[in-house]
């Protein structure tokens, strides 16, 4: 299904992200780790080895090397056990009180941003504010939340706009007070019934005035006298009590000087005004912020709230929020401050680009003044500080941010988190002396990851074997995990690295570093051919913008020119800023170069060969082909919807989903805004007001991509007859609607799943080979589906043999294909499709369970936990638990439930499993 993945964001990915030449070690040490020769005569031999034609004008700055190749240290945290962390998560939230539960969501937030799973991020943030109380915090996470959705991108939109979400509410987020069942409310402030948000008050003239029959004291200032009904003002406040009915003289006196009291003539008048009628008239706002400093100078608490209150709702943009959170902060009122803080929050990242906002949050004095109004908290300075990283690594605001967020850590994992980070941005700085004390200050609170920061940073500073012994040490104290590898690989060379790199992929294949390297030590081997294999295996299942770069790099020096601006046109759909050559030339720039020496397309020739490409499932050529299309028409919201939908299959979410916000902006109608409106709202999980959004635009204009969008999404739900007979029917109107082959393919394949679910096999039948007709090549899985279910297993499997031949991307092919043949077979295509893409889960489950029916229970837990430390997947961590509790191994049971019911709180199967594991553990004990 459709997701959102944000995580890119945070992660310097770019080849030129390296270790400058000057910045490495030149140590000897023993066999193991040995010091490296000079950079540049590699990088000169390699560059004259590329004919002067190509290297001058496209390799201006030689080719990659070994030497200036890195991972980077992982900004988050990383457990060494992602199971055991995950159980003892979930044992927390079921144990904690409701204010507790609210911090335990952000530390699992904070876990699981290193797997990488939109949808897991956005849910702990989401029961991170279902389950607060305190306005601070709910500010804080609704803004966060506004922020993963990036609704800042969308044309025409405020910062203080409702989405219609209560947890993103701004409104919603000044009442104090926790509604746990609100998860999936939509906001009332639609309706106009939010309570506490305005309280600006019109009153009468007859009550603003104080008659002389009722008044019985005055306060003079100046030459003004201002009437007042003395048990009225008394009752303001202690002070004001004790100075009307005390022992002191004011007491008996009618008239009192309050000249020297600061407070103006209409200040006095509108105190006295809400003396009677606790009301706030529509007085200018300066006159507000007199009676607020009147409150707090006399105590008058009830005034003071209600001033707090009033000025809190004026606050609506980013200029109101400047000018009152200073008065705010002086007077401390906190919900003023509070709603100046949200719009500030609310209207990242352009903020921090704002020197006074970058005052109120950034220095120690700042703290303390927030301090003071109760809003410096490691909440509001770990959404900032992660912000400030994806704007600029390396830039001072990014280190006060995290400095703040230091100080204002309580918990072990708060401060392993911000002392990891700082240490990572302090490493980007080349501040390696401060970045290895921020390293081992997080480790010795316990984050056993940043050891690597430690070996790191040691190892900038010119001491590689004492970061080769970190590493040694580490990986005999704990069990083997892939990122311990590749972190020793630095500091060794010869066999020893390629081992250990080759150890880092068998443990984690989802590593992009070994696959680089050894591609680039074969690039200086000369053989180009064998590079662009090895750094096909990782883009064969996880894109990204340096692997592309190291790809189109070989392409170049291959002088396959025409692959290698594939390669980078698809690298700026990904990221259009993009900078190649270690971060000195324009993407763009390459792209022109590059256009100069193939053929050029016409318009008409890019959809021939978008068709083309599209119909083989070649989506990094396709996306290559659309970003040439938008060049020529850039604001054509078809072409970036295309994009969006490439994108989302290649998993690049973050990327997808700027397309989708983009292809919504340059709509040419409203019904076709409210379509992209709709795939947005449901790619963030917001499904309702997708289906809202779909209907809105089909009462305006019967689209195809309107029905199709209502279809989707009430087919992504469990479908009774009823419901199935409506979306087969939502399908044939998209159907009978303008669109072109490729969207009509898609449409074609959907409606033959629904008629295979509803037993309707020849039905199906037709529109799978009505999709093949128009070369929508995927319904070769449907039609073997439907082979498969008349009994024509060989059949099937021919179907998917078909889907092989022609998909570029074919590990679901593979998987898909061994469950139409013989076990030994099957397992062959399992195999092929977990090296094709380590990621796909099935593989595993089902080669563990022909292990357990084999009666080889230790080789079939092996199997997944195999898979399970790399990609903790709820799916597997059940069936490995089953296992266990199979085997009588009820503690491995009840951990396995638990660190999967951490993913998922709702996970029926799951939690039947876990109390019957623990009835069993029970009895078992009692015996």
């Amino acid at each position: 299904m459709r997701s959102f993945k944000l995580i890119e964001r945070y992660k310097s990915t770019q080849v030129h992200a390296l270790t400058p030449p000057d910045a490495n070690p030149s140590s000897t040490t023993s066999c193991a780790v040995t010091g490296k020769v000079n950079h540049h005569s590699k990088w000169l031999k390699l560059s004259q080895a590329i004919s002067a034609s190509v290297a001058e004008p496209l390799l201006p700055y030689g080719l990659p090397t070994t030497e200036l190749i890195e991972p980077p240290i992982d900004l988050h945290l990383k457990s060494v056990n992602h199971v055991e962390t995950l159980a003892s998560l979930y044992r927390r939230f079921q144990t904690c009180s409701q204010f507790d539960k609210s911090l335990i969501c952000l530390e699992q937030y904070s876990l699981l941003r290193s797997l990488g799973d939109p949808k897991l991020l956005r849910r702990c943030l989401w029961t991170a504010r279902q389950n607060v109380a305190d306005i601070q915090s709910k500010v804080v996470l609704s803004a966060w939340l506004r922020y993963e959705r990036r609704e800042d991108e969308l044309s025409g939109s405020t910062s203080m706009e409702c989405g219609g979400h209560i947890l993103e509410c701004p409104k919603a987020a000044m009442v104090p007070g926790c509604d746990p069942k609100s998860f999936y409310d939509h906001c009332r402030c639609r309706l106009g019934t939010v309570d506490g948000t305005d309280k600006r008050i019109i009153v009468g003239d007859d009550e603003c005035s104080t008659s002389n029959e009722n008044s019985d004291v005055s306060f003079c200032i100046d030459d003004e006298e201002i009437n007042c009904v003395r048990n009225k003002i008394a009752v303001l406040s202690g002070p004001f009590e004790t100075m009307l009915y005390g022992s002191f003289i004011e007491s008996k006196r009618v008239k009192i000087d309050f000249s020297e009291n600061g407070i103006s003539v209409e200040g006095m008048r509108a105190v006295e005004v809400f003396s009677r009628t606790r009301r706030l008239d529509s007085f200018h706002p300066e006159i507000v912020l007199e009676m607020l400093s009147f409150a707090n100078r006399f105590c008058c608490e009830e005034m003071k709230s209600a001033c707090d209150a009033y000025l809190a709702s004026l606050v609506c943009n980013i200029g109101d929020a400047l000018i009152l959170i200073d008065y705010g902060l002086e007077e401390t009122a906190s919900l003023l401050v509070a709603a100046c803080l949200q719009v500030l929050l609310r209207e990242l990242p352009s903020s921090l680009y704002n020197l006074k906002v970058v005052k109120i949050f950034c220095s120690i004095e700042a703290k303390e003044r927030l301090a003071m109004v109760g809003h410096a908290s490691f909440l509001l300075y770990y959404f900032l500080s992660q912000v400030a990283m994806e704007e600029n690594m390396v830039s001072k605001t990014t280190v006060m941010l995290l400095e703040r967020m230091r100080e204002c850590a309580t918990e072990k994992w708060q401060k392993a988190l911000a002392f990891h980070q700082l240490g990572c941005v302090r490493l980007e700085r080349k501040e390696y002396e401060d970045a290895e004390c921020c390293f081992e200050a997080a480790t010795e609170v316990g984050h056993v990851y940043s050891v690597a920061g430690v070996a790191r940073a040691k190892y900038k500073q010119g001491h590689q074997y004492s970061s080769y012994e970190l590493m040694n040490s580490l990986i005999s104290d704990y069990k083997s995990v892939g990122w311990m590898y590749q972190e020793r690989s630095l500091y060794c060379s010869g066999r020893m690295k390629i081992f250990d790199l080759n150890t880092a992929t068998e443990l984690d294949p989802t590593l992009s570093f070994p696959y680089k390297y050894r591609a680039v030590a074969l690039m200086e081997e000369k053989q180009i051919r064998a590079s662009i294999t090895e750094i096909d295996k990782i883009i064969g299942f996880k894109v990204s913008p340096d692997c592309l770069e190291l790809r189109a790099w070989f392409f170049i020096a291959l002088e396959d020119y025409q692959s290698a601006l594939r390669d980078i046109r698809a690298l700026l759909a990904l990221e259009p800023n993009y900078s190649m050559f270690h971060g000195k030339v324009s993407a763009d720039h390459l792209v022109e170069l590059l256009s100069r020496r193939v053929q050029q397309w016409s318009q008409a020739d890019c959809w021939m060969q978008l068709y083309n490409r599209w119909s083989c499932i070649d989506d990094i050529g396709s996306l290559a082909v659309i970003h040439q299309m938008l060049v020529n028409d850039p604001h054509k919201s078809l072409l970036r919807f295309r994009q969006s939908l490439l994108l989302l299959r290649l998993n690049c979410q973050k990327a997808a989903m700027r397309s989708l916000r983009l292809a919504r902006n340059h709509s040419s109608s409203e019904h076709e805004r409210l379509v992209y409106e709709g795939w947005i709202s449901y790619d963030t999980g917001h499904r309702e007001e997708a289906l809202s959004k779909a209907e809105e635009s089909i009462a305006l204009q019967r689209s195809f991509e309107a029905f199709f969008l209502k279809a989707y999404v009430l087919a992504d739900t469990s479908l009774n007859p009823e419901s199935s007979a409506y979306v087969i029917q939502l399908l044939e109107e998209a159907l009978k609607c303008p669109s072109d082959g490729l969207r009509k393919g898609q449409a074609l394949n959907n409606l033959g799943s629904i008629y295979v679910d509803c037993g309707k096999l020849d039905l199906a039948a037709d529109c799978y080979m009505n999709a093949l007709d128009i070369k929508h090549t995927r319904a070769h899985q449907g039609l073997a589906r439907v082979c498969h279910l008349k009994n024509q297993r060989k059949a099937a499997y021919n179907e998917m043999t078909k889907l092989i031949d022609k998909a570029r991307n074919n590990a679901s092919a593979y998987e898909k294909r061994s469950e139409y043949c013989d076990r030994e077979m099957a397992m062959n295509d399992l195999s092929m499709a977990t090296r094709l893409d380590p990621l796909r889960t099935y593989p595993y489950r089902y080669r563990a369970a022909v292990l357990m029916d084999d009666q080889k229970e230790t080789e079939a837990v092996e199997e997944l936990t195999k898979a399970i430390a790399f990609k903790p997947d709820l799916q597997m961590l059940h069936l490995r638990a089953a296992f266990y509790e199979s085997m009588g191994n009820f503690v491995s049971a009840i951990q396995d439930c638990e660190a999967a019911l951490c993913l998922d709180l709702n996970h029926t199967d799951t939690l039947d499993l876990y109390n019957r594991a623990q009835d069993q553990a029970t009895h078992q004990q009692q015996k």
